[in-house]
C-alpha cells in the first residue's frame, strides 16, 4: 500500500483505477484515458496533484540563496505572486529537478518539486539553505488541484463566487493569488489554460465535489502524461535526469546567463557544455505509419547514427504515435524508428505538437 492524497477516497466513488506512482496510489484513469485527455482539449478536467512537494522557503536571504540555486534567474521575480519555472542543478550541470518558484513575500518563496524526486530536492534545497540562513518547510499540510482546459477557469470562478472572482478574472499566466487559504497560480502541466490550487488537505475533498458539480470532469495520470507530452513539456526521470543537462533537453531557454556575475550552481560546467560543439539535439518526432512510439526505442539518422526515444505516446488530437528523442545534433528532416525490429519512418518536428487544443502538424 502507497501513501494516499486528502482525495483518495473521491477517486475511489468515480470508479478510479489506482496504481503506484513514485509511491503513491494514484489514479491512471476513471475509465478512458483518452476521454479524459478530450475532455482537458475541448472543456475542463481535474487533476489530484497533492502528490507534488511544496516547499515554502523563509529567510530575508531567500532570494539570495534561490540566485545561486536555480539556473533560471530568480530576479525576474520583481511582483509578488509571479512565477518562474526553473531547472536546479548539481555541480556537473545535471538535472536534480525542475520547479515551480512563486514569489509570495521579500522573505518568503514557494516552491513545487515533483514527488518522485522528494527525498533528494529536500536534502538538496535544505543543504543549500544552510548557507543562508532560511527555513525549508514542507507544506505536508496541504493538497493540491489542477484544473486544466478552455472552460477550467470560469468553472473555478462558479465554484468560488463573486468574493474573488474579479481577481481572479485579471490574474495573468504565471501569476498566482491568495483566496482566503486557497493559493491559486495560473499554471498548469497540459498547455491549456486552467489553474492549480493548493489549499489546507481537510478543504480539498469539498472543493473538488464542487468543481465536480460545476461541470469539470476528474482525469488521471494516463492523460496528464499524453497531454504534457502533446504539449511540448518534459517529464523528469524521463526526458532528463541528473546525468543530462538543460541544454542537451530542449530547455536552454531557461538557463539565464545573465548577470554574467551570477554563480548559480552547475553555471560552470554549462560554460564549458556551451562553448563546445554541439553533439546532442532533443527533438520531436511525429510517426509517419501505424505504431507506438515508447521510451528507448532506437532512433537512426541519415547518416545511421543511433539516438533514442525518452518520452513517447499515442497523440489523440493528432491520432498519430509522438515522441521526445535525443538524437547526434546533425539531423535531419527524417529519420527511421526502430519498432519490433522493424525500422519505420518518422518525421523531425519542434515541439509542442498541440496548442490550445489544436493541431500544429498534420
Amino acid at each position: 500500500m502507497g501513501k494516499k492524497t486528502p482525495l483518495y477516497e473521491e477517486h475511489l466513488r468515480s470508479g478510479a483505477k489506482i496504481v503506484d506512482f513514485a509511491g503513491w496510489d494514484m489514479p491512471l484513469h476513471y475509465g478512458s484515458q483518452i476521454d479524459e485527455h478530450n475532455v482537458v482539449r475541448t472543456d475542463a478536467g481535474i487533476f489530484d496533484v497533492s502528490h507534488m512537494t511544496v516547499v515554502d522557503l523563509l529567510g530575508h536571504k531567500t532570494r539570495k540563496l534561490l540566485s545561486h540555486l536555480l539556473a533560471n534567474d530568480i530576479d525576474r521575480l520583481k511582483q509578488k505572486g509571479k512565477a518562474l519555472y526553473s531547472c536546479m542543478l548539481n555541480d556537473q550541470g545535471g538535472i536534480i529537478d525542475d520547479l515551480i518558484v512563486f514569489y509570495i513575500e521579500d522573505d518568503q518563496f514557494r516552491l513545487v518539486v515533483n514527488a518522485a524526486t522528494r527525498d533528494k530536492d529536500l536534502a538538496w534545497i535544505t543543504r543549500q539553505a544552510g548557507k543562508y540562513d532560511a527555513q525549508v518547510i514542507e507544506r505536508a499540510d496541504m493538497a493540491m488541484i489542477a484544473i486544466q482546459g478552455p472552460h477550467a477557469r470560469g468553472k473555478v470562478h462558479q465554484v468560488l463566487g463573486t468574493a474573488y472572482t474579479p481577481v481572479l478574472e485579471k490574474l495573468a499566466p504565471f501569476h498566482s493569488h491568495y483566496a482566503g487559504q486557497m493559493f491559486i497560480s495560473r499554471t498548469g502541466y497540459t498547455g491549456e489554460d486552467g489553474y492549480e490550487i493548493i489549499l489546507p488537505a481537510p478543504q480539498a475533498a469539498g472543493i473538488w465535489r464542487a468543481l465536480l458539480e460545476a461541470g469539470a470532469r476528474p482525469a488521471g495520470l494516463g492523460a496528464r502524461d499524453t497531454l504534457r507530452l502533446e504539449a511540448g513539456m518534459n517529464l523528469y526521470g524521463t526526458d532528463m535526469d541528473e546525468f543530462t543537462t538543460p541544454l542537451e533537453s530542449g530547455l536552454t531557454w531557461t538557463v539565464a546567463w545573465q548577470p554574467e556575475g551570477r554563480n548559480f550552481i552547475g553555471r560552470d560546467a554549462l560554460e564549458v557544455a556551451r562553448g563546445n560543439p554541439v553533439t546532442k539535439k532533443f527533438i520531436g518526432l511525429i510517426l509517419n505509419d501505424r505504431g507506438v512510439l515508447r521510451s528507448h526505442q532506437r532512433v537512426i539518422t541519415d547518416n545511421g547514427q543511433a539516438g533514442e526515444i525518452t518520452s513517447g505516446t499515442f497523440s489523440p488530437v493528432l491520432g498519430k504515435a509522438i515522441a521526445f528523442a535525443r538524437v547526434a545534433a546533425d539531423i535531419g528532416v527524417d529519420c527511421m524508428v526502430e519498432i519490433r525490429g522493424k525500422e519505420i519512418p518518422a518525421t523531425v518536428v519542434k515541439p509542442p505538437f498541440v496548442r490550445h487544443g489544436k493541431p500544429c502538424y498534420e
